[in-house]
């Protein structure tokens, strides 16, 4: 990683740090895309207000599909090792064991990765700490000034501020909530460590709808089992503040026969909890700016979609479209909407939000159309459990 580089003589009050792309939001999206256009050639500026990312209870856990994405990017031998492989998956309903499979997933700490990938950024790459006071953008050139009278200047911004608005407002977009407090996500460590579990990961789906209970997974990050539960609550209700005092009790509530399956279910340390709203940002079509990851949109973290969203944003703007804005002059919103309109991105946004709401309805969804959902959901699983039986009584993969 570089040292700034300033249009002017150095030190020289008032000099500019010239870059092709400024990029602001060194989070997972923001980070991401800096290492690969980096390595790309391309001198690139990150802008955050954090040296180092602090401790935070996002995303903790991935696929096998978003670690391909990640590796075409150039970026597995980056985070591989930031990384806790699992590879059996056990998911309970109603208190019975319905599928054991092998399934590769991967655990992790979101700060910890994030601040791997700042550690792996490229000589081509700036850091700058530094908060935003001022953005101007136009068809050709982009200006930021941050609060200490730093200046910067580029072809492109990306805005990779994830939930933070303030940017967002200095360069005049608007995000509109499109479902606050959706969701709440919680998390939690388990008392015993990962090697007395008899299982990798496991999955335990609420039992009725009055629970507003999406379900709970266990998993590992490097020696502890970590807990997520996903419920549709608000964080403001008793329930939570009444969770967050003592979750052992609600937990086994929740999921009675959890004990039958983990023994000795014991929470150690406190409890993380976010409230997840839903938004999308308005008036984004404009010159020399483009948004990815939670700056374009938010989803909601049960249905397991938001890692993959924001990866594909990274590798469609990467991969696909930057490298194409660059080959002639001039950064309009015209071009830049050729991002948006892309229809792998849509695709995948388009998922992630009917996912969110549809995965909500089946939980606290009332009236027949949703009554009927159910049913058929249940049908469905049963019919795949029986076909499947003899398979897994024949292989237990067992613990890696």
């Amino acid at each position: 990683m570089s040292e700034a580089r300033r249009d002017g003589a150095a030190g020289e009050q008032g000099a500019t740090i010239v870059a092709d792309v400024a990029i602001i939001g060194a989070g997972l999206a923001g980070t991401s895309t800096a290492i690969v256009l980096a390595k790309a050639g391309l001198r690139v500026l990150l802008i955050d207000a954090q040296a180092v990312y602090p401790s935070e209870f996002r995303g903790e856990k991935f696929g096998l599909d978003h670690m391909a994405v990640l590796e075409r990017l150039g970026l597995g031998p980056v985070v591989r090792p930031l990384l806790t492989p699992m590879d059996e998956s056990r998911i309970y309903r109603y208190g019975r064991l319905v599928s054991k499979a092998r399934l590769r997933e991967y655990g992790f700490s979101y700060g910890p990765l994030i601040n791997g990938l700042r550690a792996a950024l490229p000589a081509q790459a700036t850091f700058l700490r530094g908060r935003v006071a001022e953005i101007t953008t136009g068809p050709d050139l982009q200006r930021i000034a941050l609060t200490d009278g730093t200046l910067a200047q580029a072809r492109l911004v990306v805005l990779a501020t994830g939930l933070g608005d303030a940017v967002r407002r200095h360069a005049g977009l608007r995000r509109v909530e499109t479902s606050k407090g959706h969701s709440l996500s919680l998390g939690f460590n388990m008392a015993r460590p990962r090697s007395e579990f008899p299982f990798d990961t496991l999955t335990y789906y609420g039992y009725k709808p009055a629970d507003r209970m999406a379900y709970l997974t266990l998993f590992p990050i490097d020696g502890a089992m970590r807990g997520n539960l996903f419920v549709y609550r608000q964080a403001a209700e008793p329930w939570t503040r009444a969770f967050r005092q003592a979750p052992q009790p609600i937990l086994r509530d929740l999921a009675p026969d959890i004990v039958t399956v983990c023994d000795d279910f014991r929470i150690d340390g406190p409890v993380d909890i976010r409230q997840i709203d839903l938004t999308v940002t308005q008036d984004h079509r404009r010159d020399g700016i483009v948004l990815v990851g939670d700056a374009f949109c938010t989803t909601c973290p049960a249905p397991g979609v938001g890692f993959r969203r924001v990866i594909t944003d990274v590798d469609r703007l990467c991969s696909v479209h930057l490298p194409r804005w660059f080959e002639t002059p001039g950064m309009g919103a015209d071009k830049i909407a050729s991002f948006y309109q892309d229809r792998v991105k849509q695709g995948v946004d388009g998922a992630s939000i009917a996912s969110s709401f549809y995965a909500r309805g089946m939980v606290t969804g009332t009236g027949l159309l949703w009554d009927a959902r159910r049913v058929r959901n249940a049908v469905v699983r049963r019919t795949l459990s029986r076909i499947a039986q003899p398979f897994q009584q024949n292989h237990d993969p067992g613990r890696t």
